[in-house]
């Protein structure tokens, strides 16, 4: 990584208040590092400046970890595309299992590769659909551009467990979006989140089964 940009993750992780030790540090480098290398071949990410990777990518990412429980001791990201939110999270929170999802396989190719070369042993990849997969129980479901709310939680309902919670990350508040959501599903909180150098809106929806 360039040393603006690398200026720009230290920048945006202070103004966050999210400490790092040097190897989580290096490691978000080089996931960035990866993710620009593959991304000439794969087309993993329509942003191709490195600063702008470290802003949408990295520090969007991050924007989860205080809605993430202690805990809770598995994850599902769903529709993982190039790793966000569940590589950032995968190096930040390595007490937790988190799966990778996504159909894409050179999507995955990279998403395997890149848990390999950050060394991270908490991270299984999958290439499936989301709907396809049946074995597994997790206590969390994110999303980040994965489908609207409605979709999100209808087609991953199955394996979020008795007490999980899903967490979306959205931009805009999504008010018809929530309006969509089956009847069964519970909105426990919609919270805007403030991302370093990134002006649009974004919001965190947690949602839980009801009875």
């Amino acid at each position: 990584m360039n040393a603006q940009a690398t200026t720009s993750l230290r920048n945006g992780l202070s103004a966050m208040a999210i400490t790092v030790s040097d190897k989580q540090f290096n490691q978000l480098c080089l996931y960035i590092d990866l993710l620009e290398k593959w991304n000439v071949a794969y087309n993993l990410t329509a942003v191709r400046d490195v600063s702008q990777m470290v802003s949408v990518h990295l520090l969007d990412s991050l924007s989860i970890l205080p809605f993430v429980s202690t805990q809770a001791q598995s994850v599902l990201d769903v529709g993982s595309g190039g790793g966000q939110p569940g590589i950032p999270l995968a190096i930040m929170r390595d007490d937790l299992a988190i799966t990778l999802l996504d159909s894409n396989s050179k999507k995955t190719a990279f998403l395997q590769q890149a848990v390999i070369e950050l060394g991270l042993n908490n991270v299984q990849v999958i290439t499936d659909r989301v709907e396809n997969v049946k074995e597994f129980q997790y206590d969390i479901i994110v999303s980040r551009a994965f489908a609207e709310l409605g979709d999100f939680v209808r087609l991953s309902s199955h394996l979020l467990s008795n007490q999980g919670v899903w967490l979306a990350m959205k931009g805009v508040y999504p008010y018809e979006e929530i309006d969509r959501l089956p009847e069964n599903i519970i909105v426990e909180q919609i919270q805007e989140v403030k991302v370093p150098f990134i002006d649009g809106s974004r919001h965190i929806v947690r949602m839980t089964k009801g009875a």
